[in-house]
């Protein structure tokens, strides 16, 4: 595996993990040259598992369109990349496991599954992840979220 910050070819393996019941390996490696530290996957090729847009469009399912899209909404949010990562790996795990049969989610389906982990970790990213996934079209409709949010934590 080529190191993706000097290029070099030695590399060794920290940690492997099996995710996806078996699907896939997720491997930390370390660079044998400089020491920099970075993640490989190793999965079957087989037939694309497919996104199903609001528009009735389909496209491949993106993984790093999944990690950019939650991260955006813990952007300078007290959660470490780790935790992220983690997050990120659980979130993809269940998309395949919702779709298995037909090979395919909706967005709306990925937007839930995303909307309930950050419910759980950090409001103020699931305002934000909300904000864009529910399409809010006006001030009101935002404030009514926040204070729905309120009332449910209010309840706890």
């Amino acid at each position: 595996m080529r190191c993706p910050y000097c290029g070099s070819l030695k590399d060794k393996v920290i940690e492997s993990r099996t995710m996806a019941n078996g699907g896939s390996i997720r491997r930390r490696r370390e660079c044998c040259s400089c020491g920099y530290r970075f993640t490989s996957y190793e999965r079957i090729e087989e037939k694309p598992f497919m996104v199903i847009k609001r528009d009735g469009r389909r496209e491949p399912f993106d993984p790093q369109k999944l990690y950019k899209g939650i991260e955006r909404a813990l952007e300078k949010r007290p959660v470490p990349t780790s935790l992220v990562e983690q997050i990120n790996d659980e979130i993809e795990d269940e998309a395949y496991q919702a779709g298995k049969s037909s090979r395919e989610i909706s967005t709306a389906d990925l937007g839930e599954l995303v909307l309930k982990r950050l419910y759980n970790l950090d409001k103020v990213a699931y305002i934000r992840f909300a904000s864009v996934y529910k399409q809010f079209a006006n001030l009101t409709e935002f404030i009514n979220e926040v204070k729905r949010l309120e009332k449910e934590q209010s309840e706890q």
